[in-house]
């Protein structure tokens, strides 16, 4: 398995302390995940949801609403 990135780390410490929802939006990461390029945050999700056309390590699922949850194999 790959190693996670630092943001996957933040994201999933977030949603055990129940900082964020099951499903995420770009805005609440922001929110909770701070300290990250002003870029990281629009551009990490989307590049690394299921599917995505990169071949980047799919970290996220992204729902039809436009928010995210993070694969369960990740988050443990």
């Amino acid at each position: 398995m790959a190693q996670k990135s630092r943001i996957v780390e933040c994201i999933k410490l977030a949603l055990e302390k129940g900082l964020l929802e099951e499903r995420f939006s770009i805005s609440d990461v922001r929110r909770v995940c701070k300290g990250f390029a002003k870029d990281t945050y629009p551009n990490f999700l989307p590049k690394h949801r299921v599917g995505n056309k990169g071949g980047y390590t799919e970290y996220f699922i992204r729902h039809k609403d436009r928010k995210y949850s993070l694969l369960k194999e990740f988050s443990s």
